[in-house]
């Protein structure tokens, strides 16, 4: 008997047989074409070592030999040229994608570092979804100990719908675990009844700040009396009138006339 995959029988027998009452045929019923798995080196376009043992890691994962992607252009920003290595790509179909998505979706997912889930933002409006691992330890084909660098991978599922919510469908009976698939995105009308009951809440501490303020108010107005009274700027008019030097001068004026009568 020949192998075939679980998810492979699970999609023939299950999954179709589910989405084609809403279809008129079968053949409009969406499937999974290709997967397709890429991974940048970085700085390691300049080490041939370091392209090796990624060639190497990836070939594990995807259980085909990977292939090496290298530049198309010149690019001087990031010091490359053209046919430098870039990265590392494998392309699945068949038996060999529907094995890796069982892998991926069983032993590789849970072992992610608070793993709650796939977000559904990864779609690309034409029905076909990107998800990004960060380190490649993951996958239990690989050993901690032979790893030099740990570098991430984006996974990309490629499907015959042009529809983002037919592959989302299709995606889910596959098995992959997406998040927050009971909450309904807020809609407008959510959002002006929320502001609405919220409004009555702020406007009654708006009331009540006036009322508090309003003493405040007449404080300074009692005080303001209090400064215009004092009357120390009395001293200041009488100073000049102490200081009359002009009183002196009849004091110089009697000498002169005993020395007139003097004279005489």
């Amino acid at each position: 008997m020949e192998y075939t995959p679980r998810l492979k029988t699970q999609y023939k027998e299950e999954i179709i047989s589910s989405l084609k009452k809403n279809y008129k045929s079968v053949m409009e019923v969406p499937s999974l074409k290709k997967i397709c798995i890429n991974q940048g080196v970085g700085k390691g376009s300049t080490d041939k070592k370091i392209i090796e043992s990624a060639q190497e890691e990836m070939s594990l994962i995807a259980g085909q030999k990977a292939v090496v992607t290298k530049s198309k252009r010149d690019i001087s920003n990031f010091k490359l040229r053209k046919g430098m290595p870039v990265g590392v790509m494998v392309t699945l179909r068949g038996d060999q994608m529907y094995e890796f998505l069982d892998r991926l979706i069983t032993a590789a997912l849970p072992r992610v570092r608070d793993f709650r889930g796939i977000s559904s933002k990864g779609f690309d409006g034409r029905g076909n979804y990107t998800l990004g691992i960060k380190e490649q330890i993951v996958f239990p084909e690989i050993s901690i100990d032979k790893v030099r660098n740990i570098t991430g991978m984006d996974i990309t599922f490629v499907t015959s719908t042009d529809s983002d919510e037919e592959a989302l469908i299709l995606l889910k009976k596959l098995g992959l675990p997406f998040i927050n698939d009971n909450k309904k995105p807020i809609t407008k009308e959510d959002s002006k009844i929320s502001s609405l009951e919220e409004s009555p809440a702020e406007e009654t501490p708006a009331e009540e700040s006036p009322a508090e303020e309003s003493p405040a108010e007449e404080t300074p107005a009692e005080e303001s009396p209090a400064e215009e009274t004092p009357v120390e700027e009395t001293p200041v008019e009488e100073t000049p009138v102490e200081e009359s030097p002009t009183e002196e001068s009849p004091v110089e004026e009697t000498p002169k006339k005993n020395n007139k009568l003097e004279e005489k």
